[in-house]
């Protein structure tokens, strides 16, 4: 685990290296094919060599929810296990981490109508509004969504709209389905300098833009399924460009704007890590962090 550009993928390779262990990919952007620079997904001859479960399964016009990756995850997990073999889940999508280990209330079902009036409304007055509205209704999934956070806003919104009850509401009232028949080895990345993972975070935008990113935003800006209230299109980076092409910023706002939506990502994790969940702790700046993370996991056993 660990915050966007933190050195997980590389970890994880040097870690499949050593130890017999196949990769499950838990980012919410990697799902969709077509979307690889702004993902900054693994190159085609990093996954031949290092296969990544859980990539590429999507198109950007299908939605893919925590529930979707929690049953994909156990059983891809199973495979793997039943192989011999360890999973070793890898990214920084918490929300679905958090799926995985504490299950997932009962929830109605997404309705486009309503998810696309909720898109309207941020349109035209900006999701500070959802947050507002959400407010009155769930204060407290107000209080734990950040207004910056147009996906889970959005849903949660929705939720209320659909059934008249509010996400807090079914949580509390759900039976989840919290039994993991696995037992977790948390190891996360975590920057002691918060500067140097700014300045990793400006450098990899840069050099997204520069291997081709609006490109490939452009391909994705003349479907006509494709818009801006699709959760792939709102992804971190994407979104921006997605902007860009529409007129709304030009090219250096659109720059200036991705990589301060990607710096405010990382802070989010950063902080839902710290607040969430207990790990071992190796610092991105430890040239160690191979042998410290392989000594923390010499435990496992299969």
């Amino acid at each position: 685990m660990g915050p966007t550009a933190s050195g997980k993928t590389d970890l994880a390779i040097e870690l499949c290296r050593q130890l017999p262990c196949d990769i499950i990919s838990v980012d919410s952007a990697l799902v969709y094919k077509g979307m690889d620079i702004g993902t900054a997904k693994p190159d085609a001859k990093t996954l031949e060599a290092y296969p990544h479960r859980l990539i590429d399964i999507r198109d950007p016009s299908q939605p893919y929810s925590a529930a979707d990756f929690r049953a994909d995850a156990l059983a891809e997990m199973e495979d793997i296990s039943a192989a011999g073999r360890i999973p070793l889940l890898v990214g920084g999508t918490m929300l679905y981490f958090k799926a995985l280990r504490d299950g997932l209330a009962k929830l109605p079902e997404s309705d486009p109508d309503v998810r696309a009036e909720i898109g309207r409304l941020a349109d035209t007055k900006g999701w500070n509004e959802v947050h507002r509205q959400l407010a009155l209704v769930d204060p407290v999934s107000a209080e734990r969504i950040h207004p910056n956070d147009p996906q889970r806003l959005q849903r949660a919104l929705e939720i209320y709209r659909i059934c008249g009850q509010t996400l807090t509401e079914l949580q509390a009232l759900q039976i989840r389905e919290n039994v993991l028949p696995y037992d977790l080895t948390t190891l996360a990345i975590i920057p002691e300098d918060r500067a140097l993972l700014h300045q990793r975070i400006e450098q990899r935008f840069r050099q997204m833009i520069e291997q081709g990113f609006i490109e490939e935003v452009q391909e994705l800006f003349v479907r006509p399924e494709l818009n801006l209230n699709l959760p792939s299109i709102r992804a971190v980076g994407y979104r921006q460009v997605w902007q860009y092409l529409d007129g709304t910023y030009d090219q250096d706002q659109m720059i200036e704007k991705g990589i301060i939506a990607t710096r405010q990502m990382a802070k989010r994790q950063l902080t839902w890590l710290r607040n969430n969940w207990h790990f071992e702790q190796i610092s991105m700046e430890d040239p160690e962090k191979l042998n410290q993370a392989l000594k923390f996991c010499s435990s496992i056993t299969i």
